[in-house]
């Protein structure tokens, strides 16, 4: 079958940062839906029109994938609004309530960089923004989209990957 949208693309790939260390490898296929939010537009167009056994290296500027990183997206908030066992890699979706940064976005996960007896260091950048990256893919298995996954826009839960833009961008 040759990849048109609606379709949904078995995937495998490599992701790396532009000295080529690696950052994520997808070794077993994951599903995406064609067509809808699952997978980066520029991934998605060097999809269409092939089939099964497809190979592609790309090479992705932030623009094309999780953006510039946003110094803006970046707050410090009162120790006290966390829990107890807050740690530096911890990801909060939103602020929590009480935060006083004025102006941060409410739908973006903001991932704990520092933590101070005082306060909280939080970043609002997806973790791969400011990157180039490269990706190494391959299609293992293309087929026909549910009546269910077209409706959606998405396979669901099973694509939530490194590849998903954050709120507003236009990565994936």
């Amino acid at each position: 079958m040759v990849i048109t949208a609606p379709c949904v693309v078995s995937l495998t790939w490599t992701l790396s940062n532009a000295q080529n260390e690696p950052l994520d490898e997808l070794a077993d296929p994951v599903e995406f839906f064609v067509g809808g939010d699952d997978l980066l537009p520029m991934v998605e167009q060097s999809l269409l029109g092939h089939e099964a056994g497809y190979e592609a290296q790309l090479h992705l500027e932030p623009e094309h994938a999780f953006g510039d990183y946003d110094p803006g997206l970046v707050c410090f908030e009162q120790r006290s609004l966390f829990p107890g066992n807050v740690e530096a890699g911890m990801a909060f979706e939103g602020l929590p309530d009480g935060a006083a940064t004025p102006g941060m976005p409410a739908d973006r996960v903001y991932t704990v960089t520092e933590v101070y007896p005082s306060h909280v260091v939080l970043d609002g950048n997806h973790p791969l923004a400011g990157m180039a990256l490269r990706l190494h893919l391959k299609v293992r298995d293309v087929r026909e989209a549910t009546a269910a996954e077209v409706e959606c826009g998405s396979v669901g839960a099973a694509a939530v990957t490194l590849l998903q833009p954050v709120a507003g961008s236009t990565l994936h």
